[in-house]
């Protein structure tokens, strides 16, 4: 049975709410709940929020093959300096085959849906049926792009999964000033080859 929350109301009285209190709330309707992370540019601010919170919590990281040196640099520190619970999902093909069937497709091509399913949609279905989460908490946020933006701090998946974005109306501002206050890295040159561009969808979010 998946949670049955009134988003409309829950999300009204949310706004302004400090994160932390969202996540903490939200922890208390199951125990079985994920993080989700791509390491991206922000990606230490919701991981050192739940070292606090919930440092046992399953983060599931879709790692398309594709990331750039320093993101993976970037999933080991913040990995080791948090003792992530990491569960990494890789694509059921490897890059060399991927791109001996497809090439590396641009996101106007035909062959890019494809292409997203392999490297990115199929792997978190995979996570979802490993953990079948009640809620998943994310970092998404308002502006991002035009789909983000029509969601809100509580939203629910095609799932049916109960989604949580405790950051979603902080500003690159606001957490720019978060990651200075706790010494945090940015990942400034994060790429995403589903997503390519930042106000492009990156797939899971489809879901």
């Amino acid at each position: 049975m998946k949670l049955n929350i009134d988003t409309e109301y829950y999300n009204k009285q949310f706004r302004g709410i400090p994160p932390e209190e969202i996540i903490e709330w939200a922890m208390r309707l199951s125990n079985k709940r994920i993080v989700t992370t791509s390491f991206g540019k922000y990606s230490a601010v919701l991981l050192s929020t739940f070292q606090r919170i919930d440092p046992e919590i399953d983060v599931v990281w879709c790692d398309t093959g594709y990331n750039l040196p320093e993101t993976y640099e970037h999933a080991g520190i913040l990995t080791d300096r948090f003792k992530l619970k990491l569960n990494t999902y890789v694509p059921r093909e490897t890059r060399a085959f991927i791109e001996h069937r497809l090439g590396f497709p641009a996101s106007d091509q035909p062959e890019h849906l494809e292409f997203s399913e392999i490297v990115k949609l199929e792997p978190f279905r995979r996570a979802l049926e490993d953990h079948q989460p009640d809620i998943w908490f994310t970092n998404i946020r308002i502006r991002q792009t035009a789909l983000r933006s029509e969601k809100d701090i509580l939203s629910y998946s095609k799932e049916g999964v109960l989604k949580v974005s405790p950051f979603y109306y902080w500003t690159d501002d606001d957490l720019d000033s978060y990651l200075e206050a706790y010494d945090l890295p940015k990942n400034s040159t994060y790429f995403d080859p589903v997503k390519a561009l930042e106000t492009r969808e990156c797939g899971i979010h489809l879901q």
